[in-house]
């Protein structure tokens, strides 16, 4: 995990590389990458619990 240092070096190269005006989009499309990725998970999990409560016939 990284120490506030290295989150805070990193934060300043993306800062660098894309610019202040283009960090609110690049923000938005990875909070909905995860929220995307959390959903396909649950959505897993949720398969998985409902194969396992299905009676054998």
């Amino acid at each position: 995990m990284p120490g506030p240092l290295e989150i805070i070096v990193i934060l300043v190269v993306v800062l660098l590389l894309f610019g202040a005006k283009r960090l609110p989009e690049i923000g938005r499309a990875l909070g909905e990458g995860i929220r995307e990725f959390k959903r396909s998970i649950k959505g897993l999990e949720d398969d998985g619990q409902q194969e396992k409560k299905k009676p054998e016939a």
